[in-house]
């Protein structure tokens, strides 16, 4: 037997550990300090004092407004406002007018919803395969239109679909057996509300386009490339590896768009040159006019206060479809 095996072997001693700062034992283990936990809060709390501020005070008189008796002579101060609990909300959903507008403006933003998201997919697939030249003049153009105000949009559509001078109807005209020369577009409610309904796309599309632009840059070549090597072909491949991919910003759009569409009142109001007729009445501009042509104050702001709750409606479903894609993920 060697003197190595026989040998003990030395025992090393333990690092030292350096003392603790000065102050650290007093401070007990597994709490944190509330500093870190507080700034994004004092960062967003000037912009929630603005929104208090801007929309707070408007919203809580609108819910004032809408338990009570409140019309020109309350408004002149000749009368208190006396409240009468939920009978204003009882004539408003009494009334078949009211279930008329809510029927005609739910067709209405979902016929804009669907036509804004199918022409902005085609064309942010279409700018894919473009050169880039030419995909940056088309943004341009989508950001200048994008930009234009509501007021000159709605004016240039009018003089477009105008009975007399319109550009569309001379275009309409030039095809064979076609006569549209002095065609009234707003006649009839279902076809003023079409044109309507195309301006308010033409002024979506272009926020479509770019957010799903940018979607589909994250798209990876590979799964597109792996998919059409397996078989699949142009549908195939946008419906099992495109379409999933843009699901979380497909239903953010979808939901932006039907809130917005929803809240259409500037394209009706000054296409109709401020007197929208029943047959063009949509959810604000009737709640508008109960208001402000009836005088009105406390069914305006009824008919106000329910469209808030069916677009609060719109935002759960958008919630519940994010949690679930946040779940998958």
């Amino acid at each position: 037997m060697s003197a190595a095996d026989t040998t003990t072997p030395a025992k090393v001693p333990p690092p030292r550990q350096a003392p603790p700062p000065p102050g650290a034992a007093a401070r007990p283990r597994g709490r944190r300090t509330s500093g870190p936990a507080a700034v994004p809060w004092l960062l967003l709390a000037p912009c929630l004092l603005i929104l208090a501020l801007v929309m707070g005070y408007p919203l809580a008189r609108l819910v004032t407004l809408s338990f009570q008796k409140f019309g020109q002579s309350q408004l002149w101060g000749f009368q208190a406002a006396e409240s009468v609990g939920f009978d204003n909300f009882a004539k408003v959903l009494g009334d078949g007018d009211f279930w008329a507008v809510v029927l005609r403006t739910i067709v209405f933003a979902g016929g804009a919803v669907v036509f804004t998201m199918v022409v902005g997919m085609a064309t942010a697939l279409l700018l894919q395969r473009v050169s880039s030249w030419l995909k940056v003049l088309i943004t341009i153009v989508l950001v200048a239109s994008w930009g234009m105000p509501v007021i000159v949009a709605t004016t240039v559509f009018k003089w477009l679909f105008d009975s007399d001078y319109g550009v569309f109807n001379a275009l309409l005209s030039k095809l064979p057996g076609v006569e549209m020369i002095g065609h009234n577009w707003f006649a009839s409610g279902p076809q003023g509300l079409a044109v309507i309904m195309l301006l308010v796309v033409w002024g979506a599309v272009p926020f479509v386009v770019i957010t799903l632009s940018a979607g589909l840059t994250q798209v990876p070549a590979e799964l597109e490339e792996a998919a059409r090597l397996d078989g699949a072909g142009a549908w195939g491949v946008f419906r099992y590896v495109t379409l999933p991919i843009l699901k979380p910003i497909i239903v953010m759009l979808t939901t932006l768009s039907v809130i917005w569409d929803m809240g259409v009142f500037p394209q009706v109001f000054v296409m109709r040159n401020g007197h929208p007729e029943a047959e063009f009445q949509v959810l604000n501009t009737y709640s508008y006019d109960r208001a402000f042509v009836v005088n009105d104050y406390a069914q305006g702001s009824a008919i106000a206060l329910l469209t808030v709750l069916l677009l609060l409606g719109v935002v759960a479903v958008y919630m519940r479809q994010m949690l679930k894609i946040g779940e998958v993920e």
